[in-house]
């Protein structure tokens, strides 16, 4: 039987590897063919390393002819965000201002991949410096979603979720400061996790400091698990990583969500963090998903209202996020400033001209009091579902899809941000695909350290409830 290498997850070209009836060789070439062709269309990378991931591929496939892989995903194809610095490749941060010198190492997380064997042969798209969740910089251009090339893939990593997605390789490294790798897995049909932080270490040092996460996104629960197993290894560079842990993803997938007490997991399902507008759609999507979480085994109750208020979690956040914006204005020539993003621009000008230090302790002191709120909630039930956007996919160009009034919609993704403040582990899973035939995602979220439970129970709902990727993306 011919396979089509490009639409394969990594588990499966895994096993072919073994069986020898593909090579990473053939699976690169595969791969590069189709983003010759896709790739124009979607913009999702904006650097295709050929000639290195070739010579990476023909040295995996002679370990696997030795029997001798270094990992079950030596020889599988990952892009990396370019937000994420890959040894050799400018750190691009999707701007027109930064430098371009090919950098002298990897970040940690792609350190462990190159050690996993895997071929790290893309970069993917972001918008500048991870600043909004939809894909679009005045350095890259539009980036689209392979599931209708009118609509966006989200962001901040849109890139790596348009490739996956799109056949593009089927791992690929996103990053994630207020839902920039869950944001654009719902809207492009993946699996994610942004783990409890420090559990994926990071390096250098983010703008946003420790919002900011390093985290696979990818087709499936088994994949995310492959990928987490190599890149949860620890690195001297980051000081703020968690000591090293035992955990194997892959054998926390096939425990599937069983609680550790042998009891069913208590599960709280809340369809809205306040009163922001929710679509009609995904509102009936997710409840459904809830009732089959159900069916997994757990004991799902529906509660009204988060356990601190979102409008003082949602003031906490953006204050911190543009107070760290600002920073860019001292980084760069003021002449050169309109170079920017113009909402990046924006943002940064407003955090300047508005915010006090009284106000930016303030943000920290809620910070701290939402945390321990999360903590107490998180002592009563094990998992917490909720929508993980509360938009479908909109159109490309737009920063925020049209509200009920006709107006931008700035509350069109409520449910992310909470768990960077609060450092907790939160999945997104599809969760099936609307009537316009696009992605809707179920975020799912538990305590710290919970990381293989979240994505164990991610992985059972996919198992049961799969989606079909499109083929080709539709070229209007």
């Amino acid at each position: 039987m011919k396979h089509d290498l490009t639409q394969l997850t990594a588990a499966q070209l895994g096993k072919l590897y073994a069986k020898g009836k593909a090579s990473p060789v053939e699976t690169m070439k595969a791969v590069l063919a189709r983003a010759d062709t896709v790739n124009p269309v979607l913009n999702a990378l904006c650097i295709v390393d050929a000639g290195p991931a070739l010579a990476a591929a023909r040295a995996s496939e002679r370990r696997w002819k030795k029997g001798k892989p270094l990992s079950p995903i030596d020889g599988v194809p990952v892009s990396i965000k370019e937000l994420v610095r890959v040894k050799g490749w400018p750190a691009s941060m999707g701007s027109k201002l930064t430098d371009k010198t090919p950098v002298d190492a990897d970040a940690p997380a792609v350190a462990r991949l190159r050690e996993a064997g895997a071929i790290v042969f893309a970069q993917s798209t972001s918008s500048e410096f991870g600043h909004k969740g939809v894909t679009d910089t005045p350095l890259h251009g539009v980036t689209r979603n392979p599931w209708n090339t009118d609509m966006t893939p989200g962001g901040s990593s849109g890139g790596a979720g348009a490739a996956a997605a799109a056949g593009l390789g089927p791992l690929a490294i996103g990053t994630d400061g207020g839902g920039s790798v869950r944001i654009p897995s719902s809207f492009n049909g993946l699996v994610t996790l942004k783990a409890t932080y420090g559990r994926v270490p990071n390096w250098p040092p983010t703008l946003n400091g420790d919002f900011s996460n390093t985290g696979p996104m990818c087709r499936t629960a088994l994949d995310c698990a492959l990928m987490l197993n190599a890149i949860t290894r620890p690195d001297p560079r980051d000081p703020t990583q968690l000591p090293p842990d035992d955990a194997d993803y892959i054998k926390a997938l096939k425990h599937r969500h069983k609680h550790k007490h042998k009891r069913k997991p208590k599960v709280a399902f809340l369809l809205r963090m306040s009163e922001h507008p929710l679509d009609l759609e995904v509102a009936a999507m997710v409840t459904k998903a809830a009732k089959r979480v159900e069916k997994l085994g757990c004991a799902v109750e529906e509660i009204d209202a988060p356990p601190f208020p979102h409008a003082e979690a949602g003031r906490s956040f953006v204050t911190q996020w543009l107070t760290n914006s600002q920073r860019l204005l001292d980084m760069f020539p003021e002449q050169r400033h309109g170079e920017f993003d113009s909402a990046l621009l924006a943002g940064a000008k407003l955090a300047r001209e508005r915010y006090t230090l009284q106000d930016v302790v303030n943000a920290h002191a809620i910070r701290r009091e939402m945390s321990v709120a999360w903590n107490l909630f998180f002592e009563k039930y094990d998992f917490l579902l909720t929508p993980t956007v509360a938009v479908q996919p909109f159109a490309v160009l737009k920063n925020a899809p049209d509200g009920p009034d006709g107006k931008p919609n700035m509350m069109w993704s409520p449910y992310t941000a909470t768990f960077n403040l609060t450092r907790q582990p939160a999945a997104s899973v599809p969760c099936g695909l609307s009537s316009a035939g696009l992605p809707v995602g179920l975020q799912i979220v538990a305590g710290h350290f919970e990381d293989a439970a979240v994505l164990a129970l991610a992985g059972a709902y996919a198992d049961e409830h799969p989606i079909e990727f499109p083929v080709l993306p539709e070229t209007k």
